[in-house]
């Protein structure tokens, strides 16, 4: 279980925010939010579940009905008291509400056209959903073909040989809130579930919640009408984004194959269904 220190009140009681993470940071700037902190946060941002129900954050309860269900119908999220995973769920759900409440709606619809159809499993769809609310990446750029060449492992041409240009173009926006607890002690090989959003010129200009508040929307309508599996997440190196680790300044960083792993290459003939 991640939790944070006994007695913890303020940031730098805490383990740091990582850089990646740093945009979380307003919320935490009076110390780490208890329930009835988060609650009057939530209150005040008008949060809601995929139903429209008014956001709670609360201890978790035991029955039959899981999380999602229980968010849906009733606005509940289950956050354990000083659980630095649950605390990270709650602080994106302030960032990326809109977001939140409609992967929230689309797992609870997944969850019933299931069920009337007599399945018992998740589906492609609600893997998808969870391995983003948990990992997911969202990588804003100008650039696709930046994003083209992260898609095929080209990761020294990206990192290094384009450095420049991926930083003046691409805004890398840690979604999953798994993945922040993850970095509040990263490993080698901390990977992360991307998905790209173009963008223009203007939004890279815009003052940061304005830039936030608009990815979120266009967050929002994707996840309300696409469909997904697991296959359309890009795996991408947390630790290899210029500024998450200072080692990555060095060109030869990026030879660590244990991260960067080079694309799989496939027999003649073959499908991507058969690798």
């Amino acid at each position: 279980m991640s939790t944070f220190p006994q007695g913890a009140t303020a940031l730098h009681d805490v383990p740091a925010l990582h850089p990646l993470s740093a945009f979380l940071a307003p919320w935490l700037a009076d110390g780490v939010p208890d329930l009835d902190v988060l609650n009057e946060l939530a209150a005040r941002c008008a949060l809601v579940s995929g139903s429209g129900a008014s956001l709670r954050f609360v201890r978790p309860v035991a029955d039959d009905r899981g999380y999602e269900e229980r968010a849906y119908r009733e606005g509940t999220i289950a956050t354990r008291p000083g659980n630095r995973h649950d605390l990270f769920n709650a602080l994106i759900w302030l960032a990326f509400p809109r977001s939140k409440a409609a992967l929230n709606r689309r797992h609870h619809d997944s969850l019933v056209l299931a069920r009337t159809a007599g399945s018992t499993g998740r589906g492609t769809l609600r893997d998808a959903l969870t391995q983003f609310d948990e990992c997911g990446v969202v990588v804003a750029g100008t650039a696709p073909d930046l994003w083209r060449a992260l898609g095929e492992h080209r990761w020294r041409e990206v990192f290094v040989e384009r450095r420049d240009e991926l930083l003046h173009s691409t805004r890398f926006i840690v979604f999953g809130h798994a993945s922040h607890d993850a970095l509040a002690m990263p490993f080698i090989g901390l990977c992360g579930k991307a998905l790209f959003v173009e963008v223009d010129v203007t939004w890279l200009g815009l003052p940061a919640l304005a830039a936030l508040a608009a990815l979120d929307a266009r967050l929002a309508a994707r996840f309300v009408s696409d469909d997904f599996s697991p296959r359309d997440w890009q795996p991408l190196p947390l630790l290899g984004i210029p500024g998450a680790a200072a080692d990555n300044e060095q060109p030869d960083y990026y030879d660590d194959t244990r991260q960067f792993r080079p694309a799989r290459t496939m027999p003649p003939g073959s499908s991507p269904g058969n690798r």
